[in-house]
Parts: structure tokens; sequence; C-alpha cells
């Protein structure tokens, strides 16, 4: 019997699992076809999901419903706007919902949501993106009876959701990252208590201004709701922000024109540690033993209406008075510290908030700093008026506060400045409407980085007035650099504000100026983290200035340049150099050009001359021209050359791609002498040509001509003389070395060797100068490290013997001639028709004319 009880129960069982695992795919395509007429009867946008599951098993014996990868976006005026973006929606029933009629509506008990995006839009109009139900919809007497889904929840919770709230008008971008929400209420109830808990990030920014930025806020409450009246009540809450706490009481009521607000908040203790709360964890320690005297305190109202024209008024206090704190691991505290800072709006209109920072003052040791501002109109055109003074010595700050600095500040601080503005005046650039004056220095600054790179500044002076900003001393030292700096900032407020262009002009003078003092790196490899690669290097595209540069000594690379002057216009991301100089290689270089970062590939221009500089350290030291004209080991002395030379640049370290540069040289050479031994391809070119002591070339005043593109170098012909010897020299190489050279010279006979000089023995020393020079050509190929040179020699001596064969024939020719000519005239007596045997002197003249034929005709038989 128990057996069978058991098969029994094991086969109930099976079933049931079956059963389980068989009606979500029963039941599927019915839950789709549920949320598709749901989302298509409710709401007016473009509404997508990839998917809908249903799973019996999560939160059995409830069934959950999963839509993956919904997406709201809207149609016009907000046309592909984003509303909402849900990575995944989870939403939870009773199973037996499942088994309800096509017509009856599935009660939803539970929703929760994961890696949402919420982007609720205002245009200029007042209209917002958010208003998305259909409109017009026919009302019947039962409410519910055409809803496909209804909602009875009982808890919900949201994981990971970013919120965004931008107002066109008024400029106003709320920003609510990393939020995490979940309550739990019994929605089935017109009245309940819903139990929240929250976690987020917030950011306030008002016209590009930010007010605040990823300020952590948390809040744990207990929020009493009246569905009935749209109230929302509350009754038991502990807000921080980052660990400021905070208490609420009062209420949010949803009303016909908007929301009413009767709220109230405080802190609900008063000692200044709350201060030290308010401070983003990531700039501060923990709070434990940290002692403290005074207090501070933050209270406020806000109340009344929230509608498309009013908001509520409200008066947030901010107050300290001669409080002080102390970090129980650091030798010196903060003193007599006074904070009195109000924000208020006491109209319902939202321009007329304003800001009141009555006073910001301290002591560190005897260094007492004040503040004090106030900001109004602020949706219109803000207003600010603000001051500062007082000292700061940097090396007490984080003696007193736990800054995390990886080297220790220190230096004076001194400030006394005023400054009284409106932001349309800065956008407009009406100076005229800007009150600043003052002044703020710095001296005996020392600051050292992670990579062990350290600046101090000497003495640092800004003068503020109306129009600019006067740097009139700037002089600092960093690794092996110094600088001297002044000069004037233009449109400082506009840039800071605004966004606008900084523009600036200054003068900047150096004894010695390393450019890798002023290069970053990525960060150092370590065993478990790989290099971060550096980014790309970027010209600020804000920037529009113009420096004017002098310096003793300039290190870059491995190279030391002298004596560099020029001006350095920096703007439309940009740098434009004109009229550098600098002494180097024994000579000048003066440079004029341009780089560029505005594009994706970083790209320049060039313009070069130089002047009697050395050519083995210029082609030794330079890479470009290493490539360009491979001269360095072959040739020494001076080069006189102007070089024009375009292309893109490597993004990262701004250096020219070779492959990509273009342009050309035009140069002359000085003072020249040849390195005929220590050049591999001279010595080459020596072992194959015998007739030519390639030391003694003489290259002085010799003009070359080179163009360049796509990593090929063009040689354009050019001629050199050794004493009665002419070359023509032309050809090719790349960037990569190879080469194809062709070398034409026009040699006289007298210098072809022993082959030549068996021909020449013959001749007369007047026949000899009858010669013609022989064309002898060479080629060059291989590459500069491995050359290989043919010289056409059979060519050459095959035009010599020509040459001899053809003068010996004339000369020949004509002494054959005048003994036939003079045989002939002493012997012209008529003959007789009558045929008669030869006199003897008949047959000696026959004999003599053949003769003279046999050596013509023997001579023409010759190829030598």
């Amino acid at each position: 019997m128990f057996k069978k009880i058991a098969i029994a129960i094991g086969i109930i069982f099976a079933l049931i699992v079956g059963a389980l695992f068989a009606i979500p795919y029963f039941f599927q395509d019915t839950i789709k076809l549920k949320i598709a007429e749901t989302i298509n009867k409710n709401l007016d946008a473009h509404v997508n999901f990839a998917d809908a599951d249903l799973s019996l098993f999560s939160d059995f014996p409830n069934a959950t419903v999963t839509i993956q990868k919904l997406a709201i976006v809207n149609k016009a005026p907000f046309e592909g706007d984003t509303l909402i973006s849900l990575g995944e929606l989870n939403l939870q029933m009773s199973i037996k919902e499942l088994f309800k009629a096509k017509d009856e509506p599935i009660n939803i008990q539970a929703i929760d949501s994961k890696n949402g995006y919420i982007n609720i839009l205002f245009n200029k109009d007042g209209v917002g993106n958010y208003d998305i139900a259909l409109k017009d919809q026919p009302q019947t007497e039962d409410k519910q009876a055409g809803n496909p889904m209804a909602l009875k929840i009982q808890n919900y919770k949201i994981e990971n959701f970013k919120f965004r709230y931008y107002d066109e008008s008024s400029k106003i971008e709320l920003v609510i990252d990393s939020l995490n929400h979940k309550g739990t209420g019994d929605f089935t109830n017109s009245k309940l208590d819903l139990k929240t808990q929250s976690t987020a990030y917030v950011s306030l920014d008002l016209d590009k201004i930010n007010y605040m930025k990823k300020v952590a806020l948390t809040l744990d409450a207990v929020l009493g709701i009246d569905l009935d009246q749209s109230k929302y009540t509350f009754k038991e809450n502990k807000a921080l922000i980052n660990q400021l706490p905070l208490e609420f009481d009062g209420f949010i009521q949803m009303v016909d024109a908007g929301q009413e607000y009767d709220l109230k908040f405080k802190t609900p203790t008063s000692s200044f540690t709350n201060f030290l709360g308010l401070i983003p964890s990531a700039y501060s320690a923990s709070l434990k033993d940290v002692k403290t005297t005074g207090d501070f305190t933050v209270a406020g109202y806000a109340k009344g209406l929230l509608s498309d024209t009013t908001v509520p008024k409200f008066n947030v206090a901010i107050a300290s008075n001669n409080a002080s704190f102390q970090y129980p691991s650091l030798p010196k505290s903060v003193q007599n510290i006074v904070i009195d800072t109000k924000i208020i709006n006491e109209t319902g209109v939202l321009n007329d908030t304003y800001v009141n920072l009555n006073q910001l003052s301290f002591r560190i040791d005897q260094d007492v700093f004040n503040a004090k501002a106030t900001i109004k109109n602020i949706t219109e055109n803000p207003i600010v008026d603000a001051a500062l003074k007082g000292t700061i010595n940097l090396a007490h700050l984080s003696q007193a506060y736990p800054i995390k600095l990886d080297t220790p500040l220190s230096g004076i601080l001194k400030a006394d400045v005023t400054t009284n503005f409106d932001m349309a005046s800065v956008e407009k650039s009406q100076y005229e409407n800007i009150k600043n004056a003052g002044t703020m220095s710095v001296s005996g600054f020392k600051y050292t980085d992670e990579n062990n790179k350290s600046m101090a500044i000497k003495t640092a002076l800004v003068q503020f007035n109306p129009s600019r900003i006067d740097l009139q001393q700037f002089d600092a030292t960093t690794g092996k650099s110094d600088l001297s700096i002044t000069g004037v900032l233009e449109n400082f407020y506009g840039f800071m504000f605004k966004k606008q262009e900084l523009k600036g002009n200054f003068n900047m003078s150096s004894n010695q100026l390393a450019v890798d003092d002023f290069m970053t790196a990525g960060e150092p490899a370590t065993e478990t983290k790989a290099a971060k690669p550096s980014d790309a290097m970027k010209i600020p595209a804000f920037l529009n200035c113009t420096i004017s540069a002098k310096a003793n000594i300039v290190l870059y690379d491995n190279l030391k340049l002298k004596d560099v002057s020029g001006k350095l216009i920096v703007k439309d991301e940009k740098a434009l150099l004109e009229n550098f100089t600098t002494s180097i290689f024994g000579g000048k270089i003066g440079v004029n050009g341009s780089v560029s970062t505005k594009e994706k590939v970083p790209t320049f221009v060039m313009d070069l001359g130089f002047n009697q500089v050395d050519i083995a350290q210029t082609f030794t030291q330079l890479d470009m021209f290493k490539k360009i004209a491979p001269l360095a080991g072959i040739i020494n002395g001076k080069l006189n050359s102007n070089v024009k030379v375009h292309g893109n640049l490597d993004a990262k370290e701004l250096t020219p791609d070779l492959k990509s540069i273009s342009g050309d040289l035009l140069g002359q050479l000085l003072s020249t002498t040849v390195n005929a031994k220590s050049s591999t391809l001279l010595s080459a070119l020596d072992s194959k040509i015998g007739f030519i002591d390639l030391t003694k070339l003489n290259l002085n005043d010799l003009k070359l001509g080179v163009t360049f593109d796509n990593g090929k170098v063009n040689v354009q012909p050019f001629d050199i003389k050794y004493q009665d010897i002419k070359a023509t020299i032309g050809g090719t190489h790349g960037f990569d070395q190879t080469m194809n050279y062709n070398i034409k010279f026009d040699v006289p006979a007298k210098y072809l060797g022993k082959e030549a000089a068996a021909f020449l023995s013959k001749m007369s020393p007047a026949d000899q100068e009858k010669l013609q020079n022989i064309p002898i050509n060479a080629i060059i190929t291989g590459d500069f490290s491995s050359p290989k040179v043919a010289v056409d020699t059979k060519t050459a001596i095959t035009n010599l013997t020509t040459q001899l064969a053809n003068q010996q024939k004339e000369k020949l020719k004509e002494k054959g001639n005048a003994l036939v000519n003079d045989f002939l005239t002493k012997n012209t007596k008529p003959k007789d028709s009558t045929a008669t045997p030869p006199t003897e002197k008949e047959q000696k003249t026959e004999e003599v004319k053949a003769k003279a034929n046999e050596l013509l005709n023997g001579l023409f038989r010759k190829k030598k």
C-alpha cells in the first residue's frame, strides 16, 4: 500500500512539475498579446520590447512575466527622443490570473525593473514629452472592463536607474544617477503607508552652471498615501546628503494646476560634524573621533504650488557660528568657522530666487580667509557680486584636513579680489558692465605628482581689471625647465561660465626649456593591470591666444636648440608658428607652419629654412631628414636649404607620420668633403670606378632639388665635376632605404684603364685630343646599408674602339688616296686602243695600288 501511495504521489508530482514547465509555453503568447494590447490601448508613442517570458519557478505559487529591453520613444514634437528605456521589467501575479478569460484583466501584484533610463524633457513652449497617454478615450461605466491588465501592487523595486530632467526654456537640468529604490505597500487600498528606501547621486545644472555634481543621497521614509486625494505625507523619514542627516515633515499633493508643497526639513542635531558630513567621502575621511566645537545647522521649508508658471516659496538656511574641528591624526585645527548662507524665494517666481553667502570665514594658525557673495536674477540674467580676502598657507591644509594627496602642497596664497557682473554682459563682452578689482598671488608653491615630476612657483601675481586679467608675474621651475611669463587674459568669465573662448596674449622667456617636462604619460603598468595608453593629444578648442617666446636653450628629444625665439598663435584647435628661429647644428633654422588637431587625424604644414647647418648633424639627428636625404656619413660640410613639407601626425605623440609626408627640398652644399671610406655606398661605388678619386670630389655650391611623396623621394638630376670628368646623378629612394639611382659619367678616354691604353699608345697626342669623351653609365640599387653597383664598361670600350677605328680608317684612306693620285699623275700618257702588254713601270704602279687597297680593306674588316 505504502509503495502504491508513493508511486501515485511521484506520478502526481511529476505531472505538476511537467505542467509547470508546460504552462509557460501555453500562456506565453497570451501574455505577450495582453502586454501589447495594454501598451497600444493607452500610449501614443513608439513602443517595442525584445521579448516577454513567463516563469513559474522564480516565486512559486506566483507567476513572473519578464519583459526584455522595453523602449518607449516619443512621437512629435519630440520625435526620436527616448522617454523610457528598461533593460528588464518583471511583472509578478498569481498563477490563477493566467486562467482568466480573454476579456478579463490580469492583476499585477509586484513590479521590479533593472538598468532603466527615464528622460523627461520640456521644450521652449513648455510642452513635456511625458504626456503620451491617448487622448479622448471613451468612458465606460466599468473603468476596468476594457483594460487587459490592472495594478494591485503590493511591492515594487527599481535598480540602477538614471533619471534626467531638462527644461529648455529655463535651462535647468537635473540628473539622478545610480538610482536604487524600493517600496512596500498595499495599493489595493485607497489609503496606505508606503515604506521606501532610496539611494542615488544627484547633479544639478542651471544654464550651464553646475550647482551640484554627483551628491550622494540616501532616503528611508514612510509615505502616507491617499490615492483619492493624490496626497503624499512624510511620516517617518531619515535622509543623508553625503553624510549630512536631514529630517522631512509635510506633504506633496497633486492638484489640477500642478503639485502643492508644504514641506519642512532640518538637521536632527546641531553638531558641526554635520558640516563635515556634507563633504563627499572621496574628499574626506572617517568622522569618528573628530573633535568639534560650535554648531552647524540646515533648516528650511518649501510651501506653495509647483506649476508651469510658479514654484513653491522656499527658504534654506545654512548656518554655523564660531565653530572648529580637528582630526585626531592631524596636527592642526580649523578655527573660527563662520557660515551664514541663505537660498530664498519669497514670490513663487523662479527668477526671484536668490543666494546670499553673507559670510564664510575660517582660520588656520594665524592665516584668516573670508568670502562673501550674492547671486540673484538666476534664470533671466544672473547677477553675481562676490569678494575674497585672506591668506592660506597651502602646507597647513593637509595638516588640518585629510586631503588625499600623494605629495603635500606648499606655498602661500593671498587674495584680495572683488567682482560684480551679470551674465548678459559676459556673453556680449560688455566689459563696461563688469567690475573686477584686486590681486591674487601665490609664492613658494611646490607640488610633485605621482610620476615624480615637480612644479615650483617662485612667484605668481594676478591683477583683476574690468575687461581682463593681467598676469603681472609668473616665475616657475619644473624638472630641467624655468619659465617667466607675463600677459593678459580676456573673456575669463565667458570661459568660466559660458564655455566661450579663453583669449590671451603672453610673453614667455626661459633660460632652459625641456619639452619632456611638460609631457604626460599613460598609467604605469603593474603586475595586475596593463599600462593605460595615453589619450590622443588635442589643442584645446576653447583656447585663443598668442605667445611670444624666447629661450636660450630648448631641449627636445635628443636635440639642443639655442637662441630660440618666435610667435605661437593658438586658435580653433590649431597652433600656428610664425618666424620661429633657432641656432642648431652649427647654423640657424627658421620655421613657419602649423599643427592642427581639429580632425581625427592631426596634420601639419611646415616651411623650414636651413642656413649653414652642419650636414652630418642635421641628417643624423633629425629622423625625417634621415629618410628624405640619407647623407649622414657620406659628406661633411654645410647646407643651405629650404624645405616645404606637410602630412599627418601621430595622434598620441604629435610626431610626423613619415609614410604620409609630402613636400620638396631645395639645397646648396657649402665647404663640402666626401667620406668615401666610411660610407658603404661610396665604398661600393669606388670599387667599381677606378678613374675617380671620390675623396677629391668638389661639391661646393652644388645645388640639389628633391621632391617626396608617399614614402618615395625623387632626386632631380644634378651635375658634379671631377677634374675634366662630368657626372650627372638622378633617381629615387624610399623611406625604407631602398634605392634606384643612375649616374652618367662623361669621361675622357685617357681614364679608361689598360684596355683603352692599348689603343691610345698607337696614336699621336694630336690624334688623342681629337677623341670625344666616352659616356659610362652606372646603376645603384639595393639599399643604403647594402648597395649594389653595376657599371657598363663594355659599352664604353666599344664606343672607344669605334672612334679609334673610324679615325684610323680616315687616316689610311687619306694616305692611300694620296699615293694613288700621285702615282696616276706621273703616268698620264694616253693608252693605245691596241692592247699591248704593260710595261715594267705600269706593273709597279698596279702593285702600289693593290697594296693600298689591301691596307684599307684590311682595316675596314677589323673590329678594333
